[in-house]
């Protein structure tokens, strides 16, 4: 059986590790064992490729609007709060 060693672990994130292994009755080691399987056992992260994910955004956002048509009316859209007109942040 492999070993695996981690080095200059934070020790908050020690401390609660080592309460959720005591919580459910294992030691640490147990404790990160369970974790890793667990996270390796969901579907969604099984043969992800963070790539592929980000590749598939391009191109989500059509407009046939110009970069300065898009600006124009966002800030067209913004509401004026009166509370900031009394000069001082002029």
């Amino acid at each position: 059986m492999a070993n695996l060693q981690v080095k200059d672990i934070d020790s908050m994130l020690y401390i609660s590790l080592k309460n959720l292994a005591k919580k459910e009755h294992r030691s640490v080691s147990q404790e990160v064992i369970k974790i890793i399987e667990s996270y390796l056992n969901q579907p969604n992260n099984k043969n992800k490729n963070m790539t592929d994910e980000f590749l598939k955004l391009s191109g989500s956002w059509d407009d046939n609007r110009t970069s300065d048509e898009i600006i124009n009316d966002i800030y067209s859209s913004r509401n004026t709060n009166q509370r900031f007109d009394n000069g001082i942040f002029d």
